[in-house]
């Protein structure tokens, strides 16, 4: 297959590692001519994901978006591997691309700055239907480490779509023996799940900075659950695929495992460390804390109760310290457990 990839962080060069050494002929498109040099050079992403060699079938380019929908060879993939909030602008710039475009982005759009307050931000379907709605798209997600795919160390992803040959393509070209990739109609609930398990990962991570057990641990992440499925649920999702690989198994992963990002903002928190401290010192981007204000709009709009949520958001907004987050949380009042 010939896969392009358009963004070279850590996870878009992980899995352009793993297509590469199956074979395919994959293309990693930076940002600049500079970083491009830079891994044309050394043969690996030192800035992003250093210690791991590029496969010969790896090549490594600036080219313009209109140069990526106007291949000379056709493309058999297009893997969009920037964060959310450059999200918007690169579908737009691929709308009218015949091969199918799937993104590995998690989160909800921010709101544009002067929107009306009714305003809620966009799923990644639903930014896509709004620039552009002729794409074959789809999303690739599910509880995933850089590092560890990029090692081959055994990993199971999720590939969401309502086009059977986008789940198809992204299947054949990422499931290998290391890497397992499980197809998906529900692309609200995995898109969902993706959002939410950021946002819940930097209260786990408060909880254990907190040193309050790991009782509360288990306790949280499990409501923690139950509020990414309201929400999914209100937007349309089915409830099963909060118990796949991108709702409990991402939602574990990113809340447990000591390499995720929004999990450590929320154990620097619990250190005493400000916000833009804790994101300075992580290097590359936390999507929880982009992406919590939104998830909250969204369920609001919706009516839905996302209690752990809110209080993210107001400890993210300086509304609440660590301590008085968990007091606003554990002082609730009684009610059932059902979802």
């Amino acid at each position: 297959m010939a896969i392009t990839f358009w963004g070279a962080g850590a996870w878009g060069t992980a899995l352009a590692v793993s297509a590469a050494q199956q074979g395919h002929a994959v293309l990693l498109c930076a940002r600049d001519e500079q970083q491009a040099q830079a891994m044309r050079q050394a043969r690996e992403n030192t800035r992003y994901l250093p210690g791991f060699s590029f496969p010969p079938s790896l090549q490594v380019a600036t080219i313009s978006l209109s140069a990526v929908v106007q291949a000379a060879r056709p493309l058999d993939l297009v893997i969009v591997a920037t964060p959310m909030s450059g999200l918007r602008d690169t579908l737009t710039g691929l709308n009218g691309c015949a091969a199918p475009v799937a993104w590995l982005c998690k989160g909800f759009e921010a709101v544009a700055s002067g929107a009306p307050a009714s305003a809620t931000g966009w799923m990644a379907h639903e930014v896509c239907a709004q620039v552009a709605p002729g794409l074959m798209s789809g999303v690739l997600s599910g509880p995933s480490f850089a590092q560890e795919v990029a090692r081959g160390q055994p990993t199971a992803l999720v590939a969401a779509s309502p086009h059977a040959s986008v789940r198809e393509a992204l299947v054949a070209a990422f499931h290998s023996p290391s890497l397992r990739v499980y197809a998906n109609d529900d692309w609200v609930g995995v898109e969902v799940g993706g959002a939410v398990k950021n946002v819940l990962a930097i209260a786990t991570g408060l909880c254990d900075g907190l040193n309050l057990g790991l009782n509360a641990r288990a306790a949280l992440i499990t409501r923690g659950l139950a509020e990414m499925s309201r929400l999914g649920l209100a937007l349309g999702a089915r409830p099963d695929t909060f118990m796949g690989l991108s709702g409990l198994g991402d939602l574990v992963l990113t809340a447990t495992g000591d390499l995720s990002r929004n999990r450590q903002v929320g154990l620097l928190l619990a250190q005493g460390q400000t916000l833009a401290q804790a994101v300075a010192s992580l290097g590359h981007v936390a999507e929880g804390v982009y992406s919590a204000r939104t998830v909250l709009q969204r369920a609001r709009s919706l009516g839905v109760d996302m209690p752990i949520t809110e209080n993210v958001v107001a400890l993210l907004d300086g509304q609440l310290t660590p301590a008085h987050a968990v007091q606003a949380l554990m002082g609730r009042g009684p009610r059932g457990e059902a979802v």
